[in-house]
Formats: C-alpha cells, structure tokens, sequence
C-alpha cells in the first residue's frame, strides 16, 4: 500500500503492495545478515552446553554461506564482516570445547 503527502493509503495502491527503491532492498539484506550473525555470536558467547553451542555455531555458518549468494546485492563488506564474526565464533566454539574436554 502507498502512502499519499497527507499519510493516507492511495485507493489506487493494490493493497499488501509498497514502493519500495532497488537499492533498500539490498541494504536491508546486508544489515540483516550481519545483525542475524552478530545476535548469534553474542547467544554462542553465552551458551552453556555444547549442543546450544553448535546450533549457533552453525547458525552463523548459515548467515556466511547465504551472504556467498551472487546477485543477492550482498556486499563485500557485508562477507567480510560475516567472516570475521564466523571465526570469531570458531574460536569460542573450539576453545569452549578444548576446555570441557580437559574438565571431563
């Protein structure tokens, strides 16, 4: 649905319908791949079983594995701030691991 200059829905806009500029659109997926990983990286942080470690572990593989997609309007800054966050993650991960395999 548009929006008219007084905030009123356009009668002529089919409805669920929204002017949306080309270039949003890819800024939208840029910030929601990032943010998506960043979220993830933070609950891997705070994990405390080695299943809900992996399960964010590979969420954030996901998030990197989409952002390879061509023509997608991902940007090259957007894959690198994936894979930073994704070794990152691989650190936590696998020294999480280290440390409860010398505990047990």
């Amino acid at each position: 649905m548009t929006v008219n200059s007084r905030s009123r829905p356009d009668p002529v806009a089919p409805r669920g319908e929204k002017e949306r500029h080309p270039l949003l659109s890819d800024n939208d997926i840029n910030t929601i791949l990032v943010n998506g990983a960043q979220i993830s990286l933070s609950k891997l942080r705070r994990a405390r079983s080695f299943d809900a470690r992996l399960y964010y572990y590979a969420e954030i593989g996901v998030y990197l594995e989409v952002s390879l997609s061509r023509g997608a309007g991902i940007l090259d800054t957007t894959r690198e701030q994936l894979e930073r966050i994704h070794t990152a993650a691989t650190h936590l991960h696998m020294d999480a691991n280290k440390t409860l395999n010398a505990v047990g």
